[in-house]
């Protein structure tokens, strides 16, 4: 039997929680019965072969893998896996013909993220055999396929929390929790959450966030005494997620420049002190960071090597790149496929970056920067900048973290003026806008090619009418039968 003295433990343990993780907590499991754990993408078959092949082939030929996939396409009259990785292209074959193996441009950071939750499930798989189961050890069983999935919706989730309290060092709970859920919910990081789980976003945003929270422990003093001070240890992780954040999703590696700028700033102020000593003390914190950086990055460059005969990227990704990024601004603002008609809850997150600048001008102006390296680089792509096909502007699920913490000041500074009950409507708007896509990406205007870019004529009547409709009709299926509205499930 409990006791009064327990409970009454229990409920100032419950006080003393920060409300706003309870809101993501709760948030995040209301939700998750809406997952669709499942495999089926190209890209996601490629993310998933390293972990399944190295696993229990202990090699990186893709053959059996593919064809796994594949198959399971063609019988669903979706040959995608089969065409983009196993059909036989003359002026782009899929086996390299230097080593023979076949292609992969999917980098391996998520199969080892995966990998703890891919190993718990074969151990299950195993003891369950033991008592007459019967489950395919295989790796491709359904035990193996949530086990990715839900790994990655739990690095959302993790993602999330890390984001949460670095927005906390800025502004109130209410502020925080507020903008973090918003963005969340506001953009394509929930549908890679939930629905297009085993994608490398939802992981590669727990990385970044991970390495923003790293680098900002003791911001709070001067630069050039948290350079001085910043220790070993600090530099030494900062290196290996940083390097395990590019092997994940490789345009990360520009959120490198964050820390970079930092250093320039620093070396120059100190320059200015006069300050010799500490410039001798930083090339050896560097050099650490730069170290753990390589060591971090190793992984990638080994499987290049099987794969490509040399430590670098299949030509079929460096061909795709025009440095000069001539879709830099349709990236933001292409009617279509621009991210910030997708998702106008980040045009909000980077306009609240020049509040955070009030607070804090480097930081903000860092931030900015990072956001500018990650658009950049999507610009970039001369054939796929636009992401046809996929729901929203993936390629910024990153940034997350960057939207949050402008968003998370600006809110606290218009609670001050306009109170609590319009923020709350605005985010709910944006948080519709974003549910109301969804929607009309998986089952209200598939067949009038909403899945290829936003259709401008009828949006409003569509987001506003036919939306909540067709969702009330089909809500028994929308919670316990979601395969009617995605492919291969």
């Amino acid at each position: 039997m409990t006791t009064v003295p327990a409970v009454a433990q229990r409920v100032l343990l419950l006080r003393r929680s920060d409300p706003g993780l309870l809101v993501l907590l709760l948030v995040f499991l209301i939700l998750l019965p809406l997952s669709t754990p499942r495999i089926y993408a190209t890209d996601e078959v490629q993310y998933y072969a390293y972990l399944r092949s190295f696993y229990f082939d202990r090699d990186l030929d893709f053959q059996n893998e593919y064809r796994h996939f594949a198959e399971i396409g063609q019988r669903n009259n979706d040959p995608a896996v089969f065409n983009a990785l196993l059909r036989d292209n003359p002026a782009d074959p899929p086996r390299n013909l230097e080593t023979g193996k076949f292609r992969n441009v999917a980098p391996v950071g998520s199969a080892l993220m995966w990998s703890p939750g891919f190993i718990l499930a074969d151990l299950g798989v195993r003891t369950a055999n033991l008592f007459g189961a019967n489950i395919p050890a295989d790796g491709y069983s359904a035990p193996y396929i949530w086990a990715v999935c839900f790994m990655s919706a739990l690095y959302a989730l993790l993602g999330l929390i890390l984001t949460y309290r670095l927005a906390r060092r800025f502004a109130s709970v209410f502020a925080a929790a507020l903008a973090t859920v918003t963005v969340w919910l506001a953009s394509p990081l929930l549908f890679y959450t939930y629905i297009a789980m085993p994608w490398s976003h939802a992981t590669a945003f727990f990385l970044f966030a991970l390495f923003l929270t790293l680098w900002l422990h003791g911001w709070e003093r001067p630069l050039v005494e948290r350079m001085a001070r910043r220790p070993l240890w600090q530099w030494l992780l900062l290196g290996l997620v940083g390097g395990l954040m590019t092997i994940t999703r490789e345009q990360l590696g520009l959120l490198l420049i964050i820390p970079a700028v930092e250093g320039v700033v620093a070396y120059v102020r100190l320059a200015g002190r006069r300050h010799w000593g500490a410039i001798r003390q930083l090339p050896a914190h560097h050099g650490a960071f730069l170290v753990a950086l390589l060591i971090g990055l190793l992984p990638q460059f080994a499987a290049y090597q099987v794969l490509n005969g040399r430590p670098g990227p299949s030509s079929t990704v460096g061909n795709k790149l025009d440095f000069t990024s001539p879709n830099f601004f349709n990236t933001l603002l292409d009617p279509a496929h621009g991210a910030f008609l997708w998702s106008p809850v980040l045009v909000i997150g980077l306009v609240g970056l020049f509040w955070l600048a009030r607070r804090d001008r480097l930081l903000a102006a860092l931030l900015g920067l990072g956001f500018f390296a990650q658009t950049y680089i999507n610009g970039s792509f001369g054939t796929t900048w636009h992401l046809s096909g996929a729901f929203g502007f993936r390629r910024l699920i990153e940034c997350t973290p960057i939207f949050v913490l402008g968003l998370a000041v600006l809110l606290d500074w218009l609670r001050l003026r306009v109170g609590y009950g319009p923020l709350v409507a605005l985010a709910l708007l944006l948080v519709y806008w974003n549910v109301g896509l969804i929607a009309q990406w998986a089952f209200v205007r598939v067949d009038a090619g909403f899945r290829k870019g936003l259709i401008w004529e009828d949006m409003f009547y569509y987001q506003f009418v036919e939306v909540p409709r067709q969702m009330l009709a089909k809500a028994y299926y929308l919670f316990a039968d979601r395969c009617r509205f995605v492919q291969n499930c």
